[in-house]
């Protein structure tokens, strides 16, 4: 069984943030596989679903962003689900808006809820997907860039490649994280 997580925070109020945009890719996932995320688990919205031949669970922590880890632990230890099977995809404020970099290991690199995640489940050996949100002004602080809404012309780019984020965590369940690299990055 595999868990994809996206990263986010919940309420309304932090809906379609440049935060949010692991919320929206699970979303938009869940659409797609015809799955509802209704069921809440260990603080977090849950669906099942199949992926090709693979049990999946679509996962939201509902923790809010810098307790994630807290959540997907939880549901790891209740399914046995080994560290390998975990795909997680959140924002990168070091990627040019709508890029996509998919790697199977790797720190945090400033990401408070994959420090989160790396603390609770001792490991940093699992697939991740950053969408890239675009690099902060300077004038701007991080939480209020993070938590502010795209452009209208950066949320078209977003949301294509929210798009291709989904498509390359399914790629990660049926082929492995090295075809979805290959096949997704850049």
């Amino acid at each position: 069984m595999y868990i994809i997580a996206g990263l986010g925070n919940p309420t309304d109020k932090y809906e379609k943030t440049r935060h949010n945009v692991g919320f929206d890719t699970i979303d938009l996932l869940a659409k797609d596989l015809g799955v509802t995320m209704g069921k809440s688990i260990f603080k977090a919205l849950v669906g099942k679903t199949m992926i090709g031949s693979e049990k999946v669970l679509l996962v939201k922590p509902l923790t809010f962003m810098n307790l994630s880890g807290n959540a997907i632990r939880a549901i790891m230890h209740f399914y046995k689900i080994d560290v390998s099977k975990l795909v997680v995809i959140y924002d990168d404020v070091d990627l040019d808006v709508g890029r996509l970099r998919i790697r199977k290991k790797g720190s945090a690199g400033g990401h408070n809820g994959m420090k989160s995640i790396i603390a609770q489940v001792g490991s940093e050996e699992f697939c991740r997907i950053r969408v890239g949100i675009g690099h902060r002004p300077e004038e701007i602080d991080m939480i209020n860039y993070v938590l502010g809404r795209f452009s209208k012309e950066d949320r078209a780019q977003v949301e294509d490649a929210m798009d291709r984020a989904a498509k390359a965590a399914k790629a990660v369940v049926t082929d492995g994280c090295d075809i979805a690299m290959n096949k997704y990055n850049g």
